[in-house]
């Protein structure tokens, strides 16, 4: 019971990463494999016709109706600043939860592919590492989960979506 204690202080020093253990649903973005949580998961669709809404930033794809209800799409290539490609069969819309203050709203998230659904530890998720000197804007970093051979980067889908330059407007808070 000591050491669980001791381990606990420990991943608390270092961002809890207990906390960020759970499932995770994995997707491919440019060869790279990233990571969001399950439970944000509303749904997962194939391409469908989106519909592009003027005077919004690069990375919206547009719009679908998605069962009666309107869904801003999110190009996550473009979003990472990655190039951009065509749609192929395995693309697919993530249509996610993303939070702004007390407000839930659905977002979907255009991805090259989805892998799978991953149980990860909270013994296997690091802190997103040190760039040096470097400006690197790593806030939208879950933690870098280590499985297997491979790393998965595991995304806080809120800042990713409602940063900065947010792409869901809720007006005051």
């Amino acid at each position: 019971m000591a050491s669980q204690a001791t381990g606990a202080a420990v991943q608390s020093a270092a961002g809890d990463s207990r906390s960020r253990s759970g499932k995770y649903l994995t997707f491919k973005l440019a060869g790279e494999e990233y990571g969001l949580e399950i439970l944000r998961v509303t749904t997962i669709i194939g391409v469908m016709e989106i519909t592009a809404v003027p005077q919004t930033p690069s990375y919206v794809r547009g719009v679908i109706n998605l069962r009666g209800k309107v869904i801003p799409v999110v190009d996550m290539r473009a979003k990472f600043g990655m190039a951009t490609t065509a749609d192929t069969s395995e693309t697919c819309i993530i249509v996610v939860e993303v939070r702004k203050g007390a407000e839930a709203v659905q977002m979907g998230v255009l991805v090259d592919s989805v892998s799978e659904v991953l149980n990860i530890a909270g013994d296997d998720i690091e802190d997103a590492p040190s760039f040096g000197g470097a400006q690197v804007d790593t806030e939208f970093i879950l933690g870098i989960a280590k499985a297997g051979s491979s790393v998965k980067i595991l995304l806080d889908i809120d800042k990713v979506l409602v940063g900065t330059d947010a792409v869901v407007e809720t007006g005051p808070e």
